[in-house]
């Protein structure tokens, strides 16, 4: 990267030599191409403030213009970067509070959890995702990154600052206080702004340039726990872009996650119809000599050149409504999106089980969040024992991709109908206004 670059006057650092890289190298033969690696470092000064708004502006049009910015290694090491410039967030604190607080089940292990859309399909649909979050943070560890609408009238801060009677303070859940708010609630809302502060440098390119570009991709790869994460799912606004995210996913190291896309071209899991997955599976490597149990103090190290422990699959398949056992229901029904204060008097609604079975937007919610109970791991238990209202009654039917699809549901009702997804949501509110005095 360092021949890609030239030190200004100035402070700035000129990335000029990479640009005409990025230009020309699919033209010319004779010239090596730009990597992921190179771009990256380049994207990296923006963090800094050290590149100028028309070298800066330059790089996010040619990385737009030349594809650059879908491949899986540019999304990953540019999602690396982008994480490395965040605030830190101290990981053995998080790692004590798993071991305290989560709660193992089935195949999760009790880790951290994610589940995010990258925007931009063009549908302004309800708040699923930040709602299905929610309700999803009864059972797991919720690390819910994201931000203020930028392409929709209501995004998932937008959302959670709009709850009545009491919101939560959104900006006072910070890198320091974070493991805190944990300590407490099951769910924390990491408000970009809060934990990307170099983000603000390039705020006004983007706004005057008007079109996406690649942070409107990076949302879902730079979540600031990335290193904590236990599973995730993550939804893309086009079909081509699912086995890019896979594989950029799979390169970051992830081991259990699912990239899904509505056949609408929607960033969820579809209550209309169709819906695309692209499903990470971590399977043992029978090639590997060397530890298998957890509880070996040898099991987190290896030998570099030797073979993985474990091989990372990706499996594709499609669900629809009916896999979950829920009806499908038109787009029409749950969008545009409501102005923040109506989405979010809906929110409280169905936390507070005032939707009536088969509403479309209760049958959306449910959707997502069963995939996400369903990825976690909880639905692989044969047990249940989820507390008062659970009546235990495992469903065992499988469906696409040998998962429980329906058993995700049962669950999600039960958080809905207990009233656990409130009272989470609930501890999470507390524990922010508390973030305050810290």
């Amino acid at each position: 990267m360092a021949s890609h670059l030239a030190q200004d006057q100035g402070q700035n650092i000129s990335i000029a030599p990479l640009l005409n890289g990025l230009m020309v190298g699919k033209h010319a033969r004779s010239q090596k191409a730009t990597t992921a690696d190179e771009i990256a470092a380049a994207l990296s000064l923006v963090f800094q403030d050290k590149l100028s708004p028309i070298q800066c502006s330059s790089l996010l049009t040619i990385l737009r213009t030349t594809g650059r910015d879908r491949e899986a290694s540019v999304l990953a090491r540019c999602g690396q970067a982008m994480r490395e410039a965040a605030a830190q967030v101290s990981r053995k604190a998080l790692r004590n509070i798993a071991r305290v607080r989560g709660r193992k089940e089935g195949s999760y292990r009790g880790g951290f959890c994610d589940l995010v859309g990258t925007g931009g399909d063009g549908w302004s649909t309800f708040n699923v995702s930040t709602t299905a979050s929610i309700v999803a943070s009864s059972l797991l560890l919720l690390s819910k990154h994201g931000n203020r609408a930028s392409s929709s009238t209501s995004g998932s801060a937008d959302l959670l600052q709009a709850i009545k009677p009491k919101a939560p303070v959104i900006e006072a859940v910070n890198a320091k206080v974070l493991p805190s708010v944990y300590e407490k609630s099951n769910y924390a809302f990491l408000f970009a702004p809060i934990f990307h502060p170099g983000m603000r440098h390039v705020a006004p390119v983007r706004k005057e340039l008007g079109f996406r570009t690649i942070f409107n991709l990076l949302g879902p790869l730079a979540n600031p726990v990335e290193g904590n994460i236990e599973a995730r799912i993550i939804g893309v606004p086009q079909e081509d872009l699912g086995p890019v995210f896979a594989e950029a996913l799979r390169m970051n190291g992830a081991r259990k996650g699912m990239v899904v896309c509505g056949e609408e071209q929607l960033d969820e899991i579809s209550c209309a119809g169709r819906t695309h997955c692209w499903r990470l599976i971590d399977r043992p490597n029978p090639a590997f000599r060397g530890p298998r149990d957890e509880e070996d103090e040898e099991f987190t190290t290896s030998d570099e050149e030797g073979e993985p422990r474990s091989l990372i699959d990706i499996e594709r398949f499609t669900l629809e409504p009916l896999d979950f056992g829920l009806e499908r229901h038109p787009l029409s029904e749950v969008s545009p999106g409501r102005m923040p204060a109506e989405n979010a008097a809906t929110l409280m609604k169905l936390l507070q089980n005032e939707l009536p079975s088969g509403n479309p937007i209760l049958d959306f919610v449910l959707l997502n969040t069963a995939a996400m109970f369903v990825i976690a791991g909880v639905c692989d238990s044969d047990t249940s024992d989820m507390g008062h209202g659970d009546d235990g009654k495992v469903m065992r039917e499988t469906g696409p991709g040998g998962l429980r699809w329906k058993e995700g549901v049962r669950r999600a009702r039960w958080a809905v109908e207990s009233g656990q997804a409130l009272a989470s949501l609930e501890r999470y509110i507390e524990a922010s206004h508390a973030a305050t005095d810290q």
